[in-house]
């Protein structure tokens, strides 16, 4: 009889650097401390993501490997990054800069791998609750860092309110993707009538929100935070209970905004940013992407089937920079290698073939996630929220975000996977009538 990781018992009398079911173990392990690192470091995650995928290579089935990569779901992430190599030959950047640019598709790489082992490893939970426990604790310490400013890591000049390690964009992902997540989780153990554990839930998912209110959110997070709790809401509740919600929800809202400065401040500075960027072309951060995006589009228009070719943005940028000098900061004259959409982002460099496989990506992947269950809903959040958030930044190229949705899709649809195998497992043979 083979074990559920699909060994064979005698295999525990090999040696362990020869037993693949050690190796198996090895992997969860390794994918759990990618997990825990995740939300403090960006070195340690790279780490540990080229570490997986040696530890993986000994346990995998070469054949049956091969023939997962067929699969749209890992095929089109591999197009990806094949694109962005590819396209280095038609770009006019420096081989530096096209060099550097096929990095951030680097990650989907990993990808395979991922489901591939969790679609055999029954350990693919410790994945998820590392990450949940890993930004419980950066809770914790944003919260020391607004009393102790002196705690962060962050040098002063880049110091950030609440902000321990990174930025505020990657830790409001972070703190937006688990009190979401968990409203699954909490739902079901309600129905249950577990409620000691669904209070523990609700007050770590509280706990994300309180911080974001009252320490610092990026105005992305508040963008994505209702599409993501509207899609669980049109999922999993009934009408009756949608309503009941969303009143309680805009009770609550309305407390945050009067309470909170800092809230009412980010959401502010929405239309302070755009006034200041149309009036007196300042750099503002909503001014800077307007102008990003107004010139992407032009950039578009004149290569629009493969585009200028990898890394060819920053040099575009440059040739069409006016208005300003660096001291004055005017929108016009800023240079950048990165529009701030992901569709931009890929249509300026591959057009829309980039464009096809990008949506292609999204799509096969929302589809892998259609159905019930808390790994489903995990998968699908991690899909959405990636979606939503790339409208105002490259959040599949970004390093944190991107390595959030190929952890989170990896080990997710690996489940998936293994949950339809294991069902049409047991599932008895139709009867054929003669």
């Amino acid at each position: 009889m083979s074990t559920a990781a699909g060994f064979s018992p005698a295999s525990a009398a090999l040696p362990a650097w020869r037993n693949p079911a050690a190796w198996t173990k090895a992997a969860d392990i390794v994918a759990v401390l990618l997990a825990l690192s995740l939300p403090w470091s960006t070195s340690l995650v790279g780490i540990f993501g080229a570490v997986f995928v040696v530890v993986v290579a000994p346990t995998l089935d070469l054949k049956s490997f091969l023939q997962s990569l067929k699969q749209p779901i890992v095929a089109l992430p591999i197009a990806l990054f094949v694109l962005a190599v590819v396209g280095m030959l038609w770009s006019d950047a420096p081989w530096g800069a096209r060099t550097y640019a096929v990095s951030p598709t680097a990650k989907l790489l990993v990808l395979p791998f991922l489901l591939y082992h969790f679609e055999r490893s029954t350990r693919g939970t410790w994945v998820f609750t590392a990450f949940l426990i890993s930004c419980t604790l950066l809770v914790v310490m944003s919260w020391l860092v607004v009393l102790q400013p002196s705690l962060s890591l962050k040098p002063p000049i880049d110091a950030e309110r609440g902000v321990f390690v990174k930025n505020y964009i990657d830790q409001s992902q972070e703190f937006t993707l688990c009190a979401v997540a968990l409203a699954y989780p909490i739902v079901t153990l309600l129905r249950a009538k577990k409620f000691a554990l669904a209070g523990l839930l609700v007050a770590i998912a509280l706990s994300f929100f309180v911080n974001m209110a009252f320490v610092i959110v990026s105005r992305t997070a508040l963008v994505t935070v209702p599409v993501m709790f509207a899609v669980f809401a049109f999922l999993h509740l009934k009408w009756r209970n949608i309503l009941m919600i969303v009143g309680a929800v805009a009770v609550l809202a309305a407390v945050a905004w009067q309470a909170s400065p800092q809230l009412r401040g980010t959401a502010a500075s929405f239309s302070k940013d755009y006034r200041e960027y149309k009036e007196q072309n300042r750099a503002t951060s909503i001014g800077l992407r307007l102008e990003y995006w107004r010139k992407s589009l032009g950039f578009i228009a004149d290569a629009p089937l493969i585009g200028h070719g990898t890394g060819s943005t920053r040099g575009l940028f440059a040739q069409v920079a006016t208005g300003g000098t660096a001291e004055e900061l005017k929108a016009t004259s800023d240079v950048v290698g990165n529009p701030h959409n992901q569709t931009l982002n890929v249509a300026v460099q591959w057009g829309i073939v980039g464009v096809v496989i990008l949506y292609a990506i999204w799509f096969w992947h929302l589809r892998l996630f259609r159905g019930e269950g808390l790994v489903n809903w995990i998968g699908l959040l991690v899909v959405v929220q990636n979606i939503f958030t790339s409208l105002f930044n490259s959040h599949i190229f970004d390093f944190h975000e991107g390595w959030m949705y190929v952890l989170g899709v990896g080990v997710a649809g690996g489940m998936v996977l293994k949950a339809k195998s294991d069902g049409a497992a047991v599932k008895p043979p139709s009867s054929v009538t003669p």
